[in-house]
């Protein structure tokens, strides 16, 4: 009895070899209840891209410290201190803020924290600036929206709202509701002497 229990070991301990490697695989794998399945396919660090018009110029560039890509195709691409570069005719326009958010076909941009937008200023026109809390950006369609409270300034003028929308083909902005500030007004006549820029 014993020499046939001793003939059968062999396939005893493959069998408990098989069951304990599959007991350790299971106790190895992550409960799937508990993953999440949506995690990062890349991550970059210090980014710089830049969209090209079909004549080769620039169009625009979006940089930031860090873009977290996800694996689903639904999430929006997170981006950390980002900047985007809006090119064109006149002075190039930049839009920054502590965190900022990419749409999957890349359409919408979102600025979220600490959004300043810049324009410097050219010979037709002053600087213009703009600062809110959150942005929303449509880069194809040079627009740019937000519902929260807005200060823009535009050389000495001041103006303070709540709400808007921004054309940057036609420079056309709106301020939606609670407007107020200060507008500088331009000068009829001639300078006087001391307003004069020395040559």
């Amino acid at each position: 009895m014993i020499e046939k229990w001793w003939a059968y070991a062999p396939v005893l301990l493959v069998a408990a070899l098989a069951g304990l490697t599959y007991w350790l695989d299971l106790a190895v794998q992550p409960d799937p209840a508990k993953t999440n399945v949506n995690q990062p396919d890349f991550i970059v660090e210090g980014m710089h891209a830049i969209k090209m018009n079909l004549d080769g110029s620039p169009r625009y560039a979006v940089m930031a410290d860090k873009v977290v890509h996800y694996q689903d195709e639904a999430s929006d691409t997170l981006l950390d201190h980002p900047t985007l570069t809006r090119y064109g005719e006149k002075a190039p326009m930049t839009i920054r803020s502590k965190e900022g958010r990419l749409s999957p076909d890349g359409a919408d941009a979102y600025f979220i924290g600490d959004v300043f937008v810049r324009q410097p200023a050219t010979a037709q026109d002053p600087e213009m600036t703009l600062s809110t809390s959150y942005l929303h950006v449509i880069p194809d369609r040079d627009l740019a929206k937000t519902d929260r409270e807005v200060t823009m300034t535009r050389g000495k003028s001041t103006m303070k709202g709540v709400g808007l929308e921004f054309n940057n083909e036609t420079r056309m902005a709106k301020l939606l509701s609670k407007v107020r500030g200060t507008l500088e007004t331009p000068r009829k006549g001639p300078l006087l002497p001391w307003e004069r820029t020395p040559r």
